[in-house]
């Protein structure tokens, strides 16, 4: 283990900056001021700087101790809520799901009723921040959408992302054909830029080109086609619901695989966990569902 992983005087140092005492560190630590001061000075030691300018009654963190601060508070942070995400097993079942938040929004959310029925005492918890960054430690699972497995993870298909433009009703009657969309408000992904290009080149109109407002996700986009702004280039599964609500509507027929589908993903060690195990199942389900 690297010399500069001392935990104690690290644990010490971050109380003091904390708190701006070694005595209030001491008290929340159970440990005396003297103690906390020799594991300070010993880590200053394995670091070779200074991290505290020792004045009469006074304590000052120096450049390199306010950096270190910086850096520890993130992790100790996420050590809390490790802690807490594995203690929450000695007394009930919890999932965490990272998932993008058009994906929980759109469709996720809406079925979690239906996986209560299925497992009332398992407590699901989402991370939506969005899945395209690290995967994190405490995630159970995530939901992702992309061109196929990744290394270091099990990764099960759960369905094809496809794209066809939707509207709504009354805006439908405007679009019969693949031309009409010349005349349309085409509404665009800034994080997918391609979905037009791909869908027009598909239909037989590559020289047609999507102007339209550009959204940061697919549900502002959806939101706006909804609210009657233009034609947007709907994702599977984010459209099904309102397609089904009649919210939205398909005024062409043509669907074009985004050449992308949604993958669970999790860790080996995570496959026999209960909760997991249950939602994993239920999930496979529905997408089956979705498919038909």
């Amino acid at each position: 283990m690297s010399r500069y992983l001392y935990l104690n005087g690290i644990k010490a140092f971050e109380a003091a900056a904390r708190l701006g005492s070694f005595a209030a560190a001491a008290t929340e630590l159970n440990v005396t001021s003297s103690a906390i001061s020799r594991m300070v000075r010993l880590l200053e030691e394995r670091l070779s700087t200074a991290l505290f300018k020792r004045e009469a009654n006074r304590l000052t963190l120096t450049p390199a101790g306010q950096a270190y601060l910086a850096g520890l508070t993130p992790l100790f942070e996420s050590l809390v809520r490790l802690s807490e995400h594995v203690a929450s097993f000695g007394h009930r079942r919890v999932l965490t799901v990272g998932v993008g938040p058009t994906f929980a929004i759109r469709w996720l959310i809406p079925r979690l009723a239906d996986f209560r029925t299925v497992a009332p005492d398992v407590e699901v918890r989402f991370a939506t921040g969005g899945i395209a960054g690290p995967f994190a430690e405490d995630w159970t699972c995530g939901i992702k959408l992309a061109p196929g497995g990744e290394a270091g993870f099990i990764s099960e298909r759960l369905f094809e992302a496809d794209l066809t433009p939707v509207c709504t009703p009354a805006l439908a009657r405007q679009v019969t054909s693949v031309a009409d969309l010349r005349e349309a408000t085409l509404l665009r992904v800034a994080h997918a830029p391609q979905d037009w290009p791909t869908w027009l080149a598909a239909a037989g109109r590559p020289d047609l080109v999507a102007r339209g407002p550009v959204f940061e996700v697919y549900g502002q986009a959806l939101q706006a086609a909804a609210d009657g702004v233009g034609v947007a280039l709907g994702l599977r599964p984010y459209i099904d619901d309102d397609i089904h609500a009649g919210r939205l509507v398909a005024p062409l027929a043509l669907t074009v695989s985004k050449g992308m589908s949604w993958y669970l993903m999790f860790r080996e060690h995570r496959r026999d966990e209960p909760a997991f195990k249950l939602f994993r199942d239920w999930l496979h389900a529905r997408a089956v569902k979705a498919a038909d």
